[in-house]
């Protein structure tokens, strides 16, 4: 008995010790032909429940805009919006308009360490390739996370890749 009591004091003070579980949100960008690709992916213990997650391009280095049309602000090849992953996860597929700049991908319910994906085209409105973008070119974009009235953000590195941490999951 002494053994199951010392044992359950010690996973508690361990639970303690480790203090709230932080949430975040991982969003990756890969460039490819024809089609770039999204990847966000709940990297918390808990799930992401109703929640808005924006995709940002306007202060990304390159000027970076959506292509889904064969008209308007692309260049060359375009390619619609296509959910690719993860589409328990959303209450609708966004709308995007040719030129947009932003993405709004409203969150249902998102487990831990699931994802959601979709294949789109982006393009480089400054650079004098605009049908590939690097990573240095979406630098800057940011991604913003908003959920019950708060919004967190983060912004993609030369590598790609922004994280959105939050203090503790709900």
């Amino acid at each position: 008995m002494l053994d199951r009591t010392a044992s359950l004091i010690l996973t508690i003070a361990m639970g303690l010790a480790a203090g709230p579980v932080s949430a975040a949100i991982g969003v990756r960008f890969i460039e490819g032909a024809p089609k770039d690709r999204f990847e966000i992916t709940n990297q918390s213990a808990c799930a992401v429940m109703a929640t808005e997650i924006v995709i940002d391009l306007s202060a990304s280095a390159a000027g970076l805009v959506f292509d889904v049309t064969g008209t308007g602000a692309g260049v060359e090849v375009f390619q619609p919006f296509e959910l690719v992953a993860g589409a328990e996860a959303l209450a609708a597929q966004p709308k995007v308009v040719d030129g947009d700049q932003q993405i709004v991908l409203s969150i249902r319910r998102l487990a831990p360490e699931k994802r959601v994906a979709f294949t789109i085209d982006v393009d480089d409105t400054i650079g004098p390739r605009g049908i590939t973008v690097s990573g240095s070119e979406i630098e800057g974009a940011v991604v913003r996370v908003n959920s019950s009235g708060t919004t967190h953000a983060g912004r993609f590195s030369s590598l790609a890749q922004a994280v959105v941490k939050a203090p503790t999951c709900p």
